[in-house]
């Protein structure tokens, strides 16, 4: 890693679905990603891992969050 990069720890404790916080968290780390001065490293526990679940029924007027965790998972780090 090169010296000046910065490293982010997201820590998502909520379920995928019911409030926007793991949507939040998710948005943030893909932007993060984005930069070549940042590694991003999502960690999840209690009910933030029913994110890495495949396959849920995305309820009606929310983000897909599976597809969310992939693309964060191509740029950085998802550990459970």
């Amino acid at each position: 890693m090169p010296e000046n990069t910065k490293t982010y720890l997201l820590i998502i404790n909520d379920s995928p679905y019911g409030n926007e916080r793991p949507y939040n968290a998710l948005r943030l780390a893909l932007n993060l990603a984005k930069r070549s001065e940042a590694s991003v490293r999502v960690f999840l526990i209690g009910d933030g891992v029913n994110c890495a679940i495949a396959g849920q029924k995305t309820p009606e007027g929310y983000y897909n969050i599976e597809r969310m965790l992939k693309s964060v998972t191509r740029r950085g780090e998802v550990a459970t």
